[in-house]
């Protein structure tokens, strides 16, 4: 199995912690930031949680 296939079944396999991850990322960064960065950093989340479901298939 390639490593491409292993990733993608990793993230098939664990995609919610994934989805949490991203989710505690996004907070961190907007507690750094400061409320004026909020929705830049909701935009990043968003893509990269779109991207895991790209990669998982949801």
């Amino acid at each position: 199995m390639g490593w491409f296939k292993k990733a993608k079944k990793l993230a098939d396999d664990h995609a919610d912690t994934i989805e949490d991850g991203i989710d505690r990322a996004a907070d961190l960064a907007k507690d750094k930031l400061g409320d004026e960065h909020d929705e830049t950093v909701d935009s990043v989340a968003e893509k990269a949680k779109e991207l895991l479901d790209d990669v998982d298939g949801d």
